[in-house]
């Protein structure tokens, strides 16, 4: 599962690099907020300089895309794509998932028809001469 952070701050984070993010999530408005991604192949730590809360969620993933648009107006902002299950691939993994699991069936029946099936008349017996 894919999951898009929005920072202001410019994070450059490689593809398929592991990040362990640990956010808050307010329970008055339900707004998410993130304070800290690390990046654990190169152990950079980007974090806000205010203090922990009490209630912090951690989640690790692997990042699928980083865009960091620099502006002058709002400043800096990054948006990063997260797939949360860690392979980094994302919804191609589904994709490949069912293209294999249709390339099981395929054989699955293919077996079937080669050890004749249950669904099958068999065939008559050839005629005995002794």
């Amino acid at each position: 599962m894919d999951r898009k952070l929005v920072v202001n701050a410019p994070l450059a984070i490689a593809h398929g690099h592991r990040v362990e993010v640990s956010e808050h999530v307010d329970e008055l408005t339900g707004e998410s907020v993130i304070l800290s991604v690390i990046d654990l192949d190169t152990r950079i730590r980007y974090r806000r300089p205010e203090e922990q809360r009490e209630r912090v969620s951690r989640w690790l993933g692997r990042v699928v895309d980083c865009t960091v648009t620099i502006g002058v107006g709002h400043g800096t902002r990054t948006v990063l794509t997260v797939d949360i299950d860690g392979d980094g691939r994302g919804a191609t993994s589904a994709r490949t998932a069912l293209h294999g699991a249709d390339a099981a069936v395929d054989a699955a029946k293919a077996e079937a028809d080669r050890w004749g099936g249950g669904d099958r008349v068999p065939e008559p017996e050839p005629e005995r001469f002794w």
